[in-house]
Protein backbone atom coordinates (compact mmCIF):
# COMPACT_ATOMS: atom_id res chain seq x y z
CA UNK A 1 0.00 0.00 0.00
CA UNK A 2 1.24 3.40 -1.03
CA UNK A 3 0.89 6.90 0.69
CA UNK A 4 1.51 9.00 -2.08
CA UNK A 5 1.01 12.61 -0.24
CA UNK A 6 4.30 11.80 2.11
CA UNK A 7 6.66 8.37 1.56
CA UNK A 8 9.17 8.84 4.02
CA UNK A 9 12.77 6.28 4.52
CA UNK A 10 12.75 5.34 8.03
CA UNK A 11 16.36 4.51 8.35
CA UNK A 12 17.06 2.67 11.99
CA UNK A 13 20.71 1.99 13.31
CA UNK A 14 21.81 1.81 16.94
CA UNK A 15 24.45 -0.78 18.21
CA UNK A 16 23.94 -4.72 18.09
CA UNK A 17 21.08 -5.61 20.43
CA UNK A 18 19.18 -2.39 20.40
CA UNK A 19 16.49 -4.85 18.56
CA UNK A 20 16.76 -2.31 15.42
CA UNK A 21 16.08 -5.60 13.51
CA UNK A 22 12.94 -6.85 15.63
CA UNK A 23 11.30 -3.19 15.49
CA UNK A 24 12.01 -3.25 10.95
CA UNK A 25 10.42 -6.23 10.88
CA UNK A 26 6.93 -5.26 13.25
CA UNK A 27 6.58 -2.11 11.40
CA UNK A 28 6.26 -4.01 8.06
CA UNK A 29 4.29 -6.90 9.76
CA UNK A 30 1.77 -4.21 11.74
CA UNK A 31 -0.04 -2.79 8.57
CA UNK A 32 1.78 0.45 8.78
CA UNK A 33 1.92 1.01 5.11
CA UNK A 34 5.90 0.38 5.45
CA UNK A 35 8.21 -2.41 3.07
CA UNK A 36 11.97 -3.27 3.75
CA UNK A 37 13.94 -1.64 1.49
CA UNK A 38 15.59 -4.90 -0.25
CA UNK A 39 19.21 -4.72 -0.22
CA UNK A 40 22.13 -6.13 -2.64
CA UNK A 41 24.81 -8.84 -1.08
CA UNK A 42 27.44 -10.46 -2.95
CA UNK A 43 26.66 -13.91 -0.46
CA UNK A 44 25.00 -17.04 -1.68
CA UNK A 45 21.12 -17.06 -1.06
CA UNK A 46 20.17 -19.43 1.54
CA UNK A 47 17.82 -22.11 1.14
CA UNK A 48 13.97 -20.44 1.09
CA UNK A 49 15.80 -17.09 -0.07
CA UNK A 50 14.00 -15.54 -3.03
CA UNK A 51 16.23 -13.06 -5.53
CA UNK A 52 14.66 -9.59 -5.17
CA UNK A 53 12.69 -10.66 -2.45
CA UNK A 54 15.45 -11.27 0.59
CA UNK A 55 18.07 -9.70 -1.29
CA UNK A 56 19.35 -8.90 -4.36
CA UNK A 57 22.05 -11.02 -5.23
CA UNK A 58 25.35 -10.09 -7.28
CA UNK A 59 28.43 -12.15 -7.76
CA UNK A 60 31.66 -9.91 -6.73
CA UNK A 61 32.09 -8.77 -10.72
CA UNK A 62 28.42 -7.47 -10.71
CA UNK A 63 28.51 -5.71 -7.53
CA UNK A 64 32.03 -4.41 -8.82
CA UNK A 65 30.32 -3.14 -12.09
CA UNK A 66 27.31 -1.48 -10.30
CA UNK A 67 30.12 0.17 -7.36
CA UNK A 68 31.84 1.49 -10.59
CA UNK A 69 28.92 3.49 -12.47
CA UNK A 70 28.10 4.88 -8.63
CA UNK A 71 24.97 3.16 -8.04
CA UNK A 72 25.17 2.39 -4.68
CA UNK A 73 24.09 4.77 -1.69
CA UNK A 74 26.19 2.60 0.86
CA UNK A 75 27.75 -0.53 0.73
CA UNK A 76 30.15 -2.01 3.12
CA UNK A 77 32.32 -5.13 3.79
CA UNK A 78 30.79 -7.56 6.11
CA UNK A 79 32.96 -10.85 7.70
CA UNK A 80 35.89 -9.90 5.70
CA UNK A 81 34.61 -11.35 2.57
CA UNK A 82 31.22 -10.47 1.22
CA UNK A 83 29.90 -7.36 0.54
CA UNK A 84 26.29 -6.02 1.34
CA UNK A 85 24.75 -2.19 0.28
CA UNK A 86 21.70 -0.51 -0.81
CA UNK A 87 21.39 0.19 -4.51
CA UNK A 88 19.67 3.89 -5.07
CA UNK A 89 17.21 2.29 -7.29
CA UNK A 90 15.82 -0.13 -4.47
CA UNK A 91 15.19 2.86 -2.45
CA UNK A 92 13.88 5.91 -4.87
CA UNK A 93 12.37 3.73 -7.19
CA UNK A 94 9.82 2.65 -4.68
CA UNK A 95 9.50 6.02 -3.05
CA UNK A 96 8.28 7.97 -6.31
CA UNK A 97 5.68 5.55 -6.46
CA UNK A 98 4.52 7.10 -2.94
CA UNK A 99 5.81 3.93 -0.69
CA UNK A 100 7.40 3.97 2.38
CA UNK A 101 10.68 2.16 3.25
CA UNK A 102 12.35 1.26 6.23
CA UNK A 103 15.72 0.12 6.51
CA UNK A 104 18.45 -1.33 9.67
CA UNK A 105 21.50 0.40 8.02
CA UNK A 106 24.98 0.65 10.70
CA UNK A 107 26.26 3.73 11.58
CA UNK A 108 28.57 4.39 8.38
CA UNK A 109 26.22 3.44 5.57
CA UNK A 110 23.67 5.86 7.87
CA UNK A 111 26.61 8.81 7.02
CA UNK A 112 26.54 7.21 3.36
CA UNK A 113 23.16 7.39 2.43
CA UNK A 114 22.96 11.47 4.32
CA UNK A 115 25.96 12.08 1.86
CA UNK A 116 23.81 10.83 -1.12
CA UNK A 117 20.80 12.64 0.14
CA UNK A 118 22.40 16.13 -1.42
CA UNK A 119 22.36 14.14 -4.85
CA UNK A 120 18.93 13.15 -5.06
CA UNK A 121 16.09 15.44 -3.61
CA UNK A 122 13.51 12.66 -3.39
CA UNK A 123 15.78 11.05 -0.94
CA UNK A 124 16.56 14.03 0.91
CA UNK A 125 12.95 14.97 1.05
CA UNK A 126 11.57 11.78 2.31
CA UNK A 127 14.79 10.54 5.05
CA UNK A 128 14.27 9.86 8.35
CA UNK A 129 16.95 8.97 10.91
CA UNK A 130 16.44 7.08 14.32
CA UNK A 131 18.77 5.97 16.65
CA UNK A 132 18.04 3.55 19.45
CA UNK A 133 20.23 3.99 22.68
CA UNK A 134 20.65 1.64 25.26
CA UNK A 135 22.37 1.64 28.47
CA UNK A 136 25.63 0.06 28.64
CA UNK A 137 24.32 -2.48 30.88
CA UNK A 138 20.66 -3.05 29.42
CA UNK A 139 22.82 -3.46 26.36
CA UNK A 140 25.37 -5.99 27.82
CA UNK A 141 22.62 -7.79 29.23
CA UNK A 142 21.14 -8.22 26.13
CA UNK A 143 23.78 -9.69 24.38
CA UNK A 144 24.73 -12.12 27.18
CA UNK A 145 20.94 -13.43 26.76
CA UNK A 146 21.50 -14.34 23.47
CA UNK A 147 23.73 -16.97 24.51
CA UNK A 148 25.55 -17.13 21.08
CA UNK A 149 28.99 -15.41 21.98
CA UNK A 150 31.69 -15.93 24.16
CA UNK A 151 33.22 -13.04 26.43
CA UNK A 152 35.65 -12.54 23.68
CA UNK A 153 33.05 -12.18 21.08
CA UNK A 154 31.22 -9.89 23.85
CA UNK A 155 33.87 -7.42 24.67
CA UNK A 156 34.47 -6.82 21.25
CA UNK A 157 30.49 -6.13 20.27
CA UNK A 158 30.59 -3.73 23.27
CA UNK A 159 33.79 -1.99 21.96
CA UNK A 160 32.09 -1.83 18.73
CA UNK A 161 28.65 0.10 20.49
CA UNK A 162 30.40 2.14 21.99
CA UNK A 163 31.98 3.75 19.49
CA UNK A 164 28.55 3.54 17.55
CA UNK A 165 26.59 5.42 20.40
CA UNK A 166 28.88 8.30 20.04
CA UNK A 167 27.32 8.73 16.93
CA UNK A 168 23.50 9.25 18.03
CA UNK A 169 23.78 12.84 17.90
CA UNK A 170 24.03 12.79 14.68
CA UNK A 171 20.50 11.41 14.21
CA UNK A 172 17.25 13.24 13.87
CA UNK A 173 15.39 10.95 16.09
CA UNK A 174 16.07 8.66 18.93
CA UNK A 175 14.66 6.28 21.11
CA UNK A 176 15.75 5.49 24.75
CA UNK A 177 14.98 1.79 24.56
CA UNK A 178 13.07 0.08 27.13
CA UNK A 179 10.65 -2.94 26.49
CA UNK A 180 9.87 -3.77 23.13
CA UNK A 181 6.69 -2.34 23.13
CA UNK A 182 7.63 0.54 24.64
CA UNK A 183 10.39 0.70 21.71
CA UNK A 184 7.75 0.38 19.24
CA UNK A 185 5.30 2.89 20.80
CA UNK A 186 8.00 5.33 20.66
CA UNK A 187 8.65 4.31 16.77
CA UNK A 188 4.86 4.71 15.76
CA UNK A 189 5.34 8.57 17.57
CA UNK A 190 8.62 9.08 15.38
CA UNK A 191 6.78 8.11 12.41
CA UNK A 192 4.27 10.66 13.02
CA UNK A 193 6.28 13.11 13.82
CA UNK A 194 8.24 12.38 10.63
CA UNK A 195 5.15 12.50 8.30
CA UNK A 196 4.21 15.66 10.07
CA UNK A 197 7.38 18.00 8.95
CA UNK A 198 7.25 16.35 5.68
CA UNK A 199 3.88 17.51 4.79
CA UNK A 200 4.56 21.07 6.51
CA UNK A 201 8.06 21.02 3.96
CA UNK A 202 6.03 20.00 0.84
CA UNK A 203 3.31 22.66 1.91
Amino acid sequence: MSDQTNPILLVIAGPAGSGKSTLCERLVSAGSRFSRVVTTTTRAPRPGEIDGVHYHFLTPTQFDEKLAKGEFLEWAWVHGDRRYGTLAASVLDPLSRGESLVANVDVQGVASIRDASTRYPLLARSLATVFINVSHEQLQRRIRERGTDDEAEIARRMATAEKEMVESPKFEYHIESGSRDEDFAALLAIIKQARAKLATAVD
